[in-house]
């Protein structure tokens, strides 16, 4: 798998503190992620599979989850895709943008367990893998 490294890049505002490092390639090491975006990942692989879910699930606040899941987009990590309207007005909510982990989202999740292995633990998959 040839990684290349698209950007790093953190934001710092009065309020928060984000940081993210796109997919890296360092002498042959796979690829590396913030602990937040590394969290994001864990969170959709267990099924939390749309913002509010994922803010609910990993504590972070929209203001970091939003930006994270579109950079995790740009680099091919998740795929997102909205509802239909008909689903969101049978629930009378807002329609809501879902999100998969890719095949080299998962291969980067596995990897980052190496990296973060408490990871699993802050977002354990059995929870919704039997669901």
């Amino acid at each position: 798998m040839d990684y290349t490294l698209p950007y790093v890049a953190f934001y710092l505002n009065t309020c928060q503190v984000e940081f993210y490092i796109g997919i890296m390639a360092a002498m042959g090491a796979e690829p590396k992620l913030s602990h937040t975006a590394a969290m994001i990942l864990q969170a959709i692989h267990c099924g939390c599979v749309y913002g509010y879910n994922l803010m609910e699930t990993t504590g972070l606040p929209s203001g970091t989850v939003y930006p994270a899941l579109r950079r995790l987009e740009q680099d091919g990590l998740i795929r997102s895709q909205w509802e239909k309207q008909s689903i969101a007005d049978a629930g009378q909510r807002p329609p809501r943008k879902y999100h998969k982990l890719t095949p080299v989202g998962k291969a980067t999740l596995q990897a980052s367990h190496k990296r973060y292995p408490l990871l699993a633990k802050l977002v354990p998959a059995s929870e919704v893998e039997s669901a």
